[in-house]
């Protein structure tokens, strides 16, 4: 297999998944910023700041409002993680990388491009905004069913798990971050508590499986437990590092990639999520996103350069 289809195909799933939590993080937040008791102080520039694009923010805008947030997030041209930047990123790679995929694959993702062109100034004002976000969740959802379904679970279907997981796992990082962040400057009522970490586990479509699984209210320690350590649920940490273990040990020359992911894995396994506060939580996060950026170095040194 060629190494500029594998990171092509490497970079279509991370951006496919991108997309899709990206809408997450927003619809949440929206609904996050609605159910919080009057008085706390949680502004929208908290989003690009956990996706890490809050330089590039500062510097096209100067006031951080709501409606400025949305739209470097869902359209802006120059954030390169914006919605429309992923899904337009994702059908390149996917039109470059034809040979390896089902030819749905391509007629899906061109028809997601279609939409979200269409339908972008929809999203910015409140109206119309839940009503696209769900619509390009489900349309990505819908691309991971259809490889999953109908690709052959080869060296190439391992390089689209390897990125969907990587990316996935980075971002349920970061849905932590906006529950560290938020309790910083509160006084962490059970109150608000509750509403935060509630909706946390709405972002990644995990609040019946905590329950079920849990079975307890929705707490802090619980919650972070549950989205770090639960080996069960896919969108876990834990869950996504042992499935980009388990593909790269199918390829070739995977000696070396798979000691970042085994030194990221037992740093999960060492989290203590009853010990932690909002600042420790934090840290614990950013150095999680390091070994997972480490693990993606890797697999760029071993397999794309």
């Amino acid at each position: 297999m060629l190494s500029r289809v594998a990171r092509r195909i490497y970079w279509m799933a991370r951006y496919v998944e991108r997309a899709e939590n990206t809408a997450r993080l927003v619809n949440t937040y929206h609904f996050l910023l609605l159910d919080l008791p009057r008085g706390t102080r949680v502004g929208w520039e908290v989003l690009p700041v956990i996706t890490g694009s809050y330089p590039t923010f500062t510097e096209r805008y100067t006031r951080h409002d709501e409606r400025n947030t949305v739209k470097f997030l869902l359209a802006d041209s120059t954030n390169p993680g914006s919605i429309f930047n992923s899904i337009a990123s994702a059908r390149e790679n996917t039109r470059t990388s034809r040979e390896v995929l089902p030819g749905q694959a391509w007629e899906q993702i061109n028809e997601l491009h279609l939409y979200a062109k269409a339908h972008l100034n929809d999203a910015l004002p409140r109206r119309g905004r839940f009503d696209f976000l769900t619509e390009i969740i489900q349309r990505s959802q819908q691309l991971t069913g259809l490889l999953a379904g109908t690709m052959s679970h080869d060296e190439a279907y391992d390089f689209v798990r390897i990125g969907r997981n990587l990316e996935r796992a980075d971002m349920t990082t970061r849905v932590i971050d906006i529950g560290a962040m938020s309790l910083k400057d509160s006084d962490e009522s059970s109150s608000l508590d509750v509403h935060v970490w509630t909706s946390m586990l709405r972002a990644l479509n995990a609040y019946q499986m905590y329950r079920k699984d849990v079975q307890l209210g929705v707490h802090c320690a619980d919650v972070v437990g549950f989205l770090m350590q639960n080996s069960r649920f896919p969108r876990s940490v834990s869950h996504c590092l042992d499935q980009v273990e388990e593909c790269i040990g199918e390829l070739p020359k995977h000696t070396d990639t798979l000691k970042p992911i085994r030194e990221t894995r037992r740093r999960v396994d060492r989290i203590k999520p009853e010990k932690l506060d909002a600042v420790s939580l934090h840290d614990v996060v950013d150095k999680l996103q390091v070994g997972i950026s480490s693990i993606h170095e890797q697999i760029r040194k071993t397999w794309f350069d």
